[in-house]
């Protein structure tokens, strides 16, 4: 029996496969690795990570993440019905046509399919899709959003932080200054528990399991969540591994009151409001905070300061960082990146470099170069005007 179970809920698995969020999903990755490239390309002439990155950020935190909501979900014996896992999809496609990825955030996406089926729910559309809803599936999705906003939280805190790209914008001033940018887009596979014979009616093979005299479907989802955030006043690791904490604390928050939607329904419907509400604020209390510090990525009186670094390169293995400052190259002091390049090509086989680090802490690199080695070390600056306008 056991055995039977197992395989039925592989064969399940393998033909939720085929869920349009999955593949559009691995669609829009692609898509924006592309366009970023091609931008870093237009400011660099060089990108700083391949157009395949965004697609190798789609899944491997999301998993783990996924599994620990699948573990609440059934633990908790939380019941979505399949009308709200459509209409959270359909979301998911109406949001990512605007081309923001952060409108892919759970407040957005789930918080849309909340409200959506609040006002369908009873009407025959679709089928008997919207009929005969339960009152306890609004404290339920509400749950379900607190979770996955705590998840995109986690997601920012862990993942955001690697490989945010460089960009270079003008000023108000008509500066040419850097900033960082990140587009990340996961997938959070979570299976959710469907109540009655919703899919073993279209799908005959569709394993099905009783708990007490209710039986219940495992569907396996793929929840789409974006982040997009521009940095221009912190080091791009500070400033989103900020955001990410400022996320799971709103994700906490909900996840409280939407508990209380269990004996109190109005609740289910404060906790997707403040969702919605709180997360947009996060969004504007970012950008307006960006808006009042000065460019962190701006060209210096003494030094070059770093804006991006390879991946593979000299660079890299010599364990400089993005924000750090070059005052000297083999004993010359740069103050652009004109004379860094000088200073750098009076020595083709040795570089010696004098780094302010992010802490204000001078220390000294130092390495052999090689025939095939960058013959820029692979470091990103802010360019000068005549090389990007």
């Amino acid at each position: 029996m056991a055995q039977d179970w197992f395989l039925e809920l592989v064969k399940g698995t393998g033909r939720l496969l085929l869920h349009p969020v999955f593949y559009y999903s691995l669609f829009l990755a692609a898509l924006f690795g592309v366009s970023r490239v091609k931008r870093e390309r237009k400011n660099f002439t060089v990108r700083s990570e391949d157009a395949f990155f965004e697609l190798r950020q789609l899944f491997p935190v999301g998993i783990v993440i996924g599994l620990v909501i699948s573990l609440i979900i059934i633990g908790a014996g939380i019941v979505l019905p399949f009308a709200a896992i459509v209409l959270i999809a359909a979301a998911t496609l109406l949001w990512s046509f605007t081309a923001r990825l952060r409108l892919l955030a759970p407040a957005y996406t789930v918080g849309a399919a909340f409200f959506a089926l609040a006002f369908l729910s009873g009407k025959k559309i679709v089928g008997d899709l919207f009929t005969n809803l339960d009152e306890k599936i609004y404290p339920s999705i509400a749950i379900l959003l607190a979770l996955l906003t705590i998840g995109e939280g986690f997601l920012i805190l862990k993942n955001a932080k690697k490989g945010t790209s460089p960009k270079l914008i003008k000023s108000k001033r008509g500066q040419t200054v850097g900033v960082h940018e990140v587009k990340r887009l996961w997938l959070v596979p979570a299976f959710m528990l469907i109540p009655g014979n919703t899919l073993t009616l279209p799908f005959d093979w569709w394993p099905v399991f009783t708990l007490g005299e209710n039986s219940y479907s495992l569907l396996l989802v793929p929840f789409a969540i974006g982040m997009q955030q521009q940095i221009k006043g912190m080091l791009p690791r500070e400033a989103v591994q900020q955001q990410g904490r400022r996320v799971i604390g709103l994700g906490i928050l909900i996840a409280l009151i939407a508990a209380i939607g269990y004996w109190y329904p109005i609740a289910a419907i404060a906790a997707v409001s403040i969702a919605i509400i709180g997360r947009e604020a996060l969004t504007l209390l970012q950008q307006m905070q960006e808006e009042n510090r000065p460019f962190y990525f701006a060209k210096k009186n003494q030094g070059v300061m770093i804006l991006g670094i390879l991946r593979g390169s000299p660079a890299e293995k010599m364990a400089l960082e993005v924000g750090e400052n070059i005052t000297k190259v083999n004993g010359t002091y740069v103050h652009d990146e004109s004379s860094f390049y000088e200073a750098l090509s009076r020595n083709r086989a040795h570089c010696k470099l004098e780094v302010l680090d992010t802490n204000g802490q001078i220390r000294f690199v130092q390495r052999a170069l090689f025939e095939g080695d960058h013959h820029e070390l692979g470091i990103l600056f802010v360019q000068d005007e005549k090389k990007w306008g």
